[in-house]
């Protein structure tokens, strides 16, 4: 067996590696589990509205969720500093559920989600490491997205099919988004499943901070979703009181009307077009990229990318952040979409260069929703 680059000790070291398809797999999600469970104790994962900053760390992310108008609030969010125990690895993720138990499928998926991709990438880099053929020091960059991407694709096929066989949650009718960050090192990963937005503000040669989004809203007319859904005999048409909304059908009822094209659940219409595959995308971080906001489609109706980075970098309080753009969203429904319920908000602000504002110890802060 070669001998692993110093860039994936630590996490492929601490799962076993078998040969028995069933045992390899049932001991690398033992060990992702476990490595939560680590996590959580050691306060490294924030699962509600706050902020964790780990001393050393250049990483602050803020985190807020406010319910909608709509009953329980069906956002929920996750942040894991030190990622499968890797000092320079983070991952961050905010979710949008629909439908009757859309609150539990986003909260399950939440759950299952990081240990799934923990797992896959273990297996990925074992089997990368194990080729004659690839040479993982020859392009570092290109190797990591591939391992990265080749992990995201089979981990989100993994959690759709088991979300599908869990019993204790109805998800034929129901679902959730997903959008999710890897941050390795000055490498950032991007997986996005559904219409919540990943934006990044960096600084312009003439030293403007300017908005760069990291990801497609994937909305039923975007014309290569419409495409496949029309393929499978789906349906794709706005209603008349929502002119603009297009949303999906089913090809002989108005059910079960998803306003996006990609998300996990929703088996009633998986046939039919809708998909669980995300767009895996990498972006290398430099001295320009200040943060990056996560954030579900209850704050970009109503608030632009310019607005909201504006709104982030002109907050104070880093820790504050999330709060202020989510507050400034709730603010902006009540003059934009007057008669309309708001939706539920949720938004993660992941900072850069955070060394200058550590803390001297893990700082993980709640406040009530």
């Amino acid at each position: 067996m070669r001998h692993f680059s110093s860039m994936f000790n630590g996490l492929a070291r601490s799962f076993p590696i078998r040969r028995g398809k069933n045992s390899e797999n049932d001991d690398g999600r033992e060990a992702a589990e476990a490595m939560a469970k680590d996590a959580k104790k050691n306060d490294l994962i924030l699962r509600s509205s706050g902020f964790v900053n780990v001393d050393g760390s250049n990483n602050l992310a803020s985190v807020f969720s406010k319910r909608g108008r709509k009953g329980v609030n069906q956002d929920c969010a996750i942040v894991w500093e030190e990622f499968g125990c890797q000092a320079d690895m983070l991952f961050c993720g905010i979710f949008d559920g629909h439908g009757p138990w859309g609150h539990f499928v986003a909260k399950k998926v939440r759950e299952s989600l990081p240990s799934s991709l923990l797992c896959h990438w273990q297996e990925t880099l074992a089997q990368t490491s194990l080729d004659p053929d690839i040479d993982l020091e020859s392009d570092k960059k290109h190797q990591r997205f591939d391992i990265w991407k080749h992990s995201y694709l089979k981990t989100c096929a993994a959690v759709d099919q088991e979300l599908q066989q869990y019993r204790k949650i109805d998800s034929f009718y129901s679902g959730t988004t997903a959008l999710t960050i890897v941050r390795q090192g000055d490498l950032m990963y991007v997986a996005n499943i559904g219409d919540s937005r990943a934006v990044l503000a960096t600084t312009s040669d003439d030293g403007d901070l300017v908005p760069v989004q990291l990801t497609v809203d994937f909305k039923p007319n975007l014309p290569q979703e419409a495409e496949r859904i029309i393929q499978c005999k789906g349906r794709v048409f706005c209603l008349h009181d929502e002119p603009g909304v297009h949303r999906v059908w089913l090809p002989d009822e108005e059910s079960p009307g998803l306003a996006m094209s990609r998300a996990f659940g929703d088996y009633c219409i998986k046939e039919y077009g809708l998909i669980s595959v995300p767009e895996v995308t990498q972006r290398q971080i430099t001295s320009r990229d200040q943060f990056v906001v996560l954030a579900t489609d209850g704050v970009w109706d109503v608030i632009s990318n310019q607005e909201a980075i504006q709104i982030v970098s002109s907050t104070p309080d880093k820790a504050k952040a999330a709060k202020c753009l989510v507050e400034c969203a709730a603010h902006a429904w009540k003059k934009k979409r007057k008669g309309i319920a708001m939706d539920d908000i949720s938004a993660i602000c992941l900072f850069f260069h955070s060394s200058a504002v550590s803390q001297h110890e893990v700082n993980l802060v709640t406040t009530s929703k």
